[in-house]
């Protein structure tokens, strides 16, 4: 069978009231386009209903593959898993709250198709822009903050002019998946840093693309520290595995 242009990861764990939706939206989007595509869902151990939803549509749509994991592995080992199974020349991912637009993802595929290895949404380019109720300002306050803090760090222990390494919309070729993903071990939220380290490593060239965004939910405070410290550990662990010569 031949090659699909472009395989669309989406990695999910429950959430059965948006997925119906957001699911149609995607293939809505594909369906569109005139270039081959492939979606490829990947449920991260979700609990009924919602398994139960990504089971049947993906049953009854062509060109929908689901891939599940027996146990929770988090979404680094679900991005990964579905990226390598993929069969599209180009492959991306975006968040199945489609935070990210479905349109969003012509632009990271436009940034490969022109010669980017790998190609990244950036939120804080002048280009990009929100979309967000006013209660949320607050909110947006203490992430840019915070994550500014975090990209300062992941930028000086490992990252080398990658201006936002968290986000959720990421494309890969087809070779730089190759290259990155089976080297990556960090499990949850830590992987896009390690995946962006891996892919600099190897000398890959990664495009930074600015993105329309939009926030939908305000985490807490404590939810955000809790992330920081956590993924600042995993910033030693990928400066460890580098030095024990994981990524070589």
């Amino acid at each position: 069978m031949e090659s699909p242009h472009l395989t669309l990861v989406v990695p999910c764990y429950n959430g059965e009231d948006r997925l119906p939706a957001a699911l149609a939206q995607l293939s809505a989007f594909l369906a569109f386009q005139p270039y081959s595509s492939e979606l490829l869902l990947v449920d991260d151990c979700s609990a009924e209903p919602a398994a139960k939803v990504l089971r049947e549509y993906a049953a009854s749509r062509p060109g929908v593959t689901l891939i599940r994991n027996e146990k929770n592995l988090g979404k680094g080992k679900s991005v990964g898993r579905g990226l390598l199974a993929g069969r599209g020349k180009y492959r991306v991912f975006t968040d199945a709250d489609l935070a990210y637009p479905p349109e969003e993802v012509n632009k990271i595929l436009r940034d490969l198709e022109a010669g980017a290895d790998v190609a990244i949404a950036c939120r804080v380019l002048q280009d990009s822009r929100y979309l967000m109720s006013p209660t949320f300002f607050h909110y947006l306050y203490t992430r840019h903050v915070m994550s500014r803090v975090f990209n300062l760090m992941a930028r000086t222990v490992l990252l080398r002019d990658v201006l936002d390494s968290q986000a959720g919309l990421k494309g890969f070729t087809a070779a730089a998946t190759e290259i990155v993903f089976p080297r990556v071990t960090i499990p949850r939220f830590g992987f896009d840093v390690e995946a962006l380290f891996i892919a600099q490593k190897h000398r890959l060239t990664v495009k930074q693309t600015a993105v329309y965004f939009r926030y939908d939910e305000e985490p807490t405070t404590v939810h955000f520290a809790q992330s920081a410290f956590t993924m600042a550990l995993e910033l030693l662990q990928v400066r460890m595995n580098d030095w024990r010569g994981r990524y070589d």
